[in-house]
């Protein structure tokens, strides 16, 4: 079932019309999660010929948003008062979101040549930065 719902959801609506917007050298980066492993999913970016990147399976790392979804736990724990409900905690993800400096995504993607280095050079296993 989540397979379907990550293909409909994720594949059709957004990362399929972004690979559209993007042209052939589009690669599409994901973590190694069970749920984006499914075989519904392969026949889908196949289908849609959209290159997935290989990576190691403990190497979450190599991806931006990773350490951007941390920038933003981060940010929440440190404000004096917590959500305490749901509407309340997208409130302040998006207010969180907005309030990243560029930068710092900048600095993010700049540094994925010298991750995936790291990466290569350990086998795959996890960085220690």
């Amino acid at each position: 079932m989540i397979g379907h719902i990550c293909r409909d959801v994720i594949l059709e609506q957004h990362i399929r019309l972004f690979r559209g917007a993007m042209g052939a050298e589009f690669l599409f980066m994901e973590d190694n999660a069970r749920p984006h492993r499914a075989n519904i999913l392969d026949e889908y970016l196949q289908s849609e010929d959209i290159t997935r990147m290989d990576l190691p399976a403990y190497s979450p790392d190599l991806n931006p948003i990773q350490h951007v979804w941390d920038m933003l736990s981060r940010r929440i724990g440190a404000r004096q008062r917590h959500p305490i409900c749901l509407p309340e905690l997208l409130r302040e993800l998006l207010d969180e979101w907005c309030n990243i400096p560029q930068d710092q995504i900048d600095n993010l993607i700049l540094s994925m040549s010298r991750r995936c280095k790291a990466s290569i050079a350990l086998y795959g296993r996890h960085t220690p930065y």
